[in-house]
């Protein structure tokens, strides 16, 4: 857990990404936002209005070059450590509009996922809890070099379970604290201690030193 006070203090990147105002993903992510102040980290809670993209094509990029909502996405990934985002399922996978907004975002360069620590989350109606979704979201983001904590979290029949911009259920609520936390004191320290980098193993299943276009090399 990170210490309140300590220098220099995580900056976390946390959104939502649904557009709707009452959204059960923009409650929780408001959630895991103020546990993460309340950790010692420094916050940057954004919206996914502020990444307002139109559906990527290439055309559109050769001749007017990438939109805003996406620069606005890769300048606030490059000022942070890490990033947070609760996500909400669709029909068995992730929202297309947020995969649209990660495709654009992936064409600048350099690469602004690669090496992020990200955890996903995910709060829905359903018994659960839109984690088909996050597996589906980790796919894309861990492809542009994003390191995904493995212990994802996903809030069944959240319409329930939250209450009053909170996690009702004590035992719950305890769950999702310590998950987040173990999340904070990992990015941590690889913000810290630059060899936690070096052990990381990233794209597996690639024989080691193939190319990869997607990624700028990392300066050894």
């Amino acid at each position: 857990m990170i210490k309140p006070g300590s220098e220099p203090k995580l900056k976390v990147l946390v959104f939502g990404a649904s557009l709707r105002a009452d959204s059960l993903n923009r409650k929780l992510a408001a959630l895991a936002a103020r546990i993460a102040e309340q950790s010692g980290a420094t916050v940057d809670h954004a919206s996914m209005r502020d990444f307002d993209v139109p559906s990527y094509d290439g055309d559109a990029e050769q001749a007017q070059g990438i939109p805003k909502g996406a620069e606005e996405l890769r300048r606030r990934l490059m000022e942070s450590d890490a990033f947070i985002v609760s996500s909400p399922e669709y029909n068995g996978s992730m929202p297309g509009m947020f995969k649209n907004l990660i495709d654009w975002t992936s064409r600048f360069r350099p690469q602004p996922f690669d090496g992020k620590h990200g955890l996903l989350l995910s709060a829905s109606p359903s018994m659960v809890g839109g984690n088909r979704g996050l597996w589906a979201l980790r796919m894309p983001l861990e492809h542009l070099g994003a390191r995904i904590y493995p212990d994802m979290f996903s809030l069944a029949q959240a319409h329930k379970a939250l209450a009053e911009g909170d996690i009702a259920d004590t035992a719950l609520r305890a769950r999702f604290e310590k998950n987040l936390q173990a999340f904070l004191s990992l990015a941590e320290a690889a913000k810290n201690y630059p060899c936690i980098k070096r052990a990381w193993v990233e794209f597996l299943g690639e024989p080691p030193g193939a190319g990869a276009d997607r990624v700028d090399p990392v300066p050894t």
